[in-house]
């Protein structure tokens, strides 16, 4: 018997979502109010070079964590949707997809953001006919056994329905909780490859995976965040992109965005 999720994938990857360029896309901002100067350059991005996109692609992990569509009544996440909308009202389309800290992100949001949710993954193709499958990344992850248990049993809907039915201060404290053992995780890695923390910590995706998503997406591009670790990879089946986490809050601030114009990708920096 075929899993509902994995049909589901598959008719997605079936059916590509059309997009007009230029295309921008962004991953693993980790939004929070506790990070304001990562806030502020996603802003001025927003109001800068955003407007310049057709097609805005958010990634996933968005934000830090998002525990139900509640936490709209903190003014923080009004700007943030307040900002989106009226990008996607200056005719740059907003496209979204759920990472694995923002997969409880629904309906409420994407209203007020003027957003649509992409599943993971999707396939994008470009008014030039270009074909690219997008995905989070996490779910490439499929050596790391724990997590891929983990992320089978949360994104059950009836386990999701059972969370949400928990007071708000509630699935804010887990939300927290588990933040910090991640934070504490991250300082106590040993970075001997210069990584960011944020990276250091984070499972790589398997190749094994990105072989079977290319061949199923019948592509040769692959973008995807999670990891934290940019770069263009040159696979047996084609191109794999990283995308960048967001971080200005560190010493040694990093964001980018990867453009796709006239059929070329280029990674472009976001300043502080």
């Amino acid at each position: 018997m075929i899993d509902a999720a994995h049909a589901a994938q598959a008719s997605a990857l079936k059916t590509p979502v059309r997009v007009s360029g230029p295309v921008f896309f962004i991953s693993d901002l980790h939004l929070t109010a506790s990070m304001p100067a990562t806030a502020a350059a996603f802003e001025r991005f927003l109001r800068t070079r955003a407007r310049e996109a057709r097609t805005l692609v958010i990634l996933g992990d968005f934000f830090e964590y998002w525990v139900g569509d509640e936490e709209l009544a903190d003014p923080f996440h009004q700007h943030i949707a307040s900002l989106l909308a009226d990008v996607a009202a200056g005719d740059t389309r907003v496209l979204f997809m759920h990472g694995n800290r923002d997969f409880l992100l629904g309906k409420r949001f994407l209203n007020a953001a003027h957003a649509t949710l992409l599943p993971d993954p999707t396939v994008l193709e470009a008014d030039d006919g270009q074909r690219i499958v997008l995905a989070h990344g996490d779910a490439l992850c499929t050596r790391d056994t724990a997590y891929m248990r983990f992320r089978h049993w949360t994104r059950k809907r009836w386990v999701q329905r059972i969370f949400l039915t928990m007071p708000l201060r509630w699935r804010l404290k887990i939300a927290q909780k588990m933040r910090a053992e991640s934070e504490a995780g991250r300082a106590m890695s040993a970075n001997v490859a210069g990584e960011p923390r944020a990276a250091a910590m984070m499972g790589d995706v398997a190749p094994e995976a990105v072989d079977a998503l290319l061949k199923a997406s019948k592509t040769s591009t692959l973008i995807h965040g999670h990891t934290h670790r940019p770069q263009l990879h040159h696979e047996p089946g084609g191109e794999r992109w990283v995308l960048s986490d967001w971080d200005f809050d560190q010493a040694q601030p990093r964001g980018s965005f990867l453009k796709l114009q006239d059929g070329a990708l280029t990674v472009e920096q976001v300043t502080a």
